[in-house]
């Protein structure tokens, strides 16, 4: 090895927190990101499809939550939601849909939050 192991230790919680899969850089596509440490390709991060990533994220959430977020009162649902904004949850295919489910509440129910947001 090259001395990368440093490297890819710290870059691979911000990899897996998007849900990225880490590649040798010999196997990277063309869409994939290849990092460099020290003049050297050391890896490729392959990054998640945008739907992807909001599944991902949730499930983050939840593990941070340490309980489904379902299972979150009104106020903790309408944080959640205003963190998703502010990551742009909503402007992925069916962003809304997808956080209601996991919300465990009706797309209205989350317009109502993105609106309370916009008013507050």
């Amino acid at each position: 090895m090259t001395g990368d192991e440093p490297f890819i230790t710290a870059v691979k919680p911000l990899v897996d927190a998007i849900g990225g899969v880490m590649l040798p850089p010999d196997e990277a596509g063309p869409e994939d990101v290849v990092l460099a440490w020290e003049g050297v390709d050391a890896v490729a991060v392959r990054l998640p499809q945008l739907a992807d990533s909001l599944d991902h994220i949730l499930a983050a959430m939840e593990r941070k939550e340490g309980r489904p977020l379902a299972d979150l009162d009104r106020k903790a649902k309408q944080e959640v939601v205003r963190i998703l904004e502010a990551r742009g949850a909503f402007s992925v295919r069916h962003g809304v849909e997808t956080v209601a489910s996991a919300l465990g509440v009706s797309r209205f129910t989350v317009y109502n939050y993105l609106n309370r947001e916009k008013q507050g």
